[in-house]
């Protein structure tokens, strides 16, 4: 029977990038568990499943759009390098938490210059297609 909202589903993924890269799979691990149209995934994948039946491997692209969305220019900003304590490494690619009153804020250094230092809170994979081969196992 077509999976529909609410059905209980297993599935194997393996998301890739344009170029090929693998940035996620669940091969190595255990099937990903979900509820069909709980919103706990990316909307592009639930609608890759939706009417799918078990056995079937489905290969999706999903835009940036339907996916972290497109990278906000408003989360990249700079600070002065004096306010970054001296233990952490200044180096592009450095992943930091950042917290406040407002609450906790992931980042990564993207540049690093003389007086100031580039973060960017965008989710590592905003602006980008994910591309997605998902095999389903079950559903109940």
């Amino acid at each position: 029977m077509p999976l529909k909202n609410g059905d209980s589903v297993r599935v194997h993924y393996i998301g890739t990038l344009a170029d090929g890269t693998v940035f996620d799979s669940s091969r190595k691990r255990e099937p990903l568990e979900f509820t069909l149209g709980g919103n706990m995934l990316l909307p592009g994948f639930e609608a890759a499943v939706e009417g799918r039946e078990p056995g079937e491997t489905v290969t999706v692209t999903i835009p940036a759009e339907q996916a972290y969305g497109d990278v906000d220019p408003e989360l990249v900003f700079t600070v002065v390098r004096m306010q970054v304590p001296s233990h952490i490494p200044l180096e592009v690619g450095t992943a930091l938490q950042l917290s406040n009153e407002q609450g906790r804020m992931d980042v990564v250094i993207t540049e690093v210059g003389e007086d100031d230092v580039t973060l960017d809170a965008n989710h590592p994979l905003a602006g980008k297609d994910l591309n997605f081969e998902i095999e389903i196992l079950s559903a109940g």
